[in-house]
């Protein structure tokens, strides 16, 4: 098919079924945010009680709410990143309002980390990190089981040394 000068050919999304993050992704960032609210509260109590701002509560009341808006939308945002294994690249996708899909090439790939913190690794979950020559396909899956993550990376290490062999 060919494509007319000024036109862009459009990524065709397949068919196939999206593999999803761990459901516990969603218990990790409820404490993440739980944590980010309680250090709030902490705050804002602090400088009231030792130096009596008692107009400290009005941008703490907005913080919170922020914050517990941003907490209902948790579970949908999660079930919203998934990636797939293609023949020629991995595709990525995440987000909800502002959608984000990103084909990395196995070819380009130049790293793959796993990342684990305290929280993800008490919850047996771990980061996948890929790095390629560009900064614009820098892909992080947060929230995959560790077994999977460890798979992945080896699977795509393989695949990406194999590629790269006929460069």
């Amino acid at each position: 098919m060919a494509v007319a000068e000024g036109t862009s050919k459009r990524l065709d999304l397949p068919d196939a079924e999206w593999r999803r993050v761990s459901p516990k992704l969603i218990a990790v960032e409820f404490l993440s945010w739980g944590a980010i609210l309680l250090i709030g509260v902490a705050v804002a109590l602090f400088t009231a009680l030792v130096w009596e701002w008692t107009w400290i509560w009005w941008p703490f009341a907005a913080f919170a709410i922020v914050t517990l808006i941003t907490a209902i939308f948790i579970p949908r945002r999660v079930r919203a990143i998934g990636y797939q294994l293609r023949a020629d690249d991995l595709l990525f996708r995440r987000g909800i309002m502002w959608q984000r899909f990103v084909a990395v090439p196995y070819g380009r790939m130049q790293l793959v980390d796993i990342n684990r913190g305290p929280l993800s690794r008490a919850f047996g979950l771990a980061d996948l990190k890929f790095v390629t020559a560009s900064a614009s396909t820098g892909v992080v899956i947060y929230g995959l089981p560790e077994a999977e993550a460890e798979g992945l990376r080896d699977h795509l290490v393989a695949v990406a040394e194999s590629r790269r062999t006929g460069l």
